[in-house]
């Protein structure tokens, strides 16, 4: 028996620009993607005595799906389909705190830590460049989680390009239980004329100048305008009031991340949001994707 432990990280996006739809379907992009000190953690186990290609994924607590359809199943696929291995039955416990259905990218580095552990299991060597081209064919988001940091994200997503790294601060994520349409979101998007000005161009300045402050006014996210979420809406005033310098929804929602300048008020933000909300959590900005523990 082999074994690994992979930390998966959540993302936030700073900024989400929708910027057109393409002839196949799918829509150009353009946002900042910043990974946070949220942790899935992976523990793979392959029993390397016996051949065949079964993957079985398990997860206390979360009503995830438990078959080929979860990502992980597609994320061990690919890495074997790319690297030629010989497949070994292989075992994937899932230690969920990022939450499901929230923006967060958790099934997505859950899909990067299987990536990640199979190189490291199998000791195939692979360039993070390498993993990445896997990870793209399991999902937009997948790259993204496993390289981390602080990144600009064009095409559907994959393109992926480093970003001077977010200061220091805290942030607050608060998933709410209702859920967002993401073909609505993006049928509504599609139903206005696509704007020339975008957001993350301004984000990205901001970020360079060091400038906290400017960055979190510029915080934008394309689907919170063209949709109706009060809720949403509700908890990112009451960030504010908590002395949040900027609020926003990551990628399709419904979590909403607040940002920081001081911990305390920041813990304080989570406890008074705790009182309404079950999954409140308090994270910084981390500078990688997914690791091996």
């Amino acid at each position: 028996m082999a074994l690994v432990k992979v930390k998966a990280p959540a993302k936030i996006n700073l900024t989400l620009d929708i910027v057109s739809k393409r002839p196949d379907g799918y829509h150009d992009v353009s946002m900042v993607m910043q990974a946070v000190s949220l942790y899935d953690t992976l523990t793979l186990t392959v029993d390397e005595e016996i051949s065949g290609d079964t993957v079985i994924p398990s997860c206390e607590g979360y009503d995830i799906p438990l078959d080929d359809s979860n990502i992980v199943c597609k994320a061990a696929r690919a890495f074997y389909q790319h690297t030629g291995v010989r497949p070994h039955p292989l075992k994937i416990e899932i230690e969920k705190l990022i939450p499901a259905g929230a923006g967060l990218a958790g099934g997505s580095a859950d899909g990067a830590g299987t990536v990640l552990g199979l190189n490291y299991l199998y000791k195939t060597h692979l360039s993070m460049k390498e993993m990445a081209d896997i990870c793209a064919k399991v999902g937009s988001d997948v790259p993204f989680c496993l390289l981390g940091g602080t990144m600009h994200a064009t095409g559907i997503g994959t393109t992926l390009k480093k970003l001077c790294p977010m200061q220091k601060c805290f942030i607050v994520i608060c998933k709410p239980e209702i859920s967002v349409s993401t073909k609505e979101a993006y049928d509504a998007c599609d139903s206005r004329p696509y704007k020339s000005f975008l957001y993350t161009d301004e984000l990205i300045r901001r970020l360079y100048s060091r400038d906290i402050r400017g960055l979190s006014s510029c915080l934008y996210n394309e689907f919170e305008q063209v949709l109706s979420l009060p809720l949403i809406n509700d908890i990112k005033k009451r960030m504010m009031s908590l002395s949040a310098i900027g609020a926003s929804m990551s990628g399709s929602g419904s979590a909403v991340f607040g940002i920081f300048l001081n911990e305390k008020k920041a813990k304080l933000c989570v406890e008074e949001l705790k009182k309404d909300f079950d999954k409140v959590f308090l994270c910084e900005p981390i500078k990688n994707g997914a690791l091996i523990e």
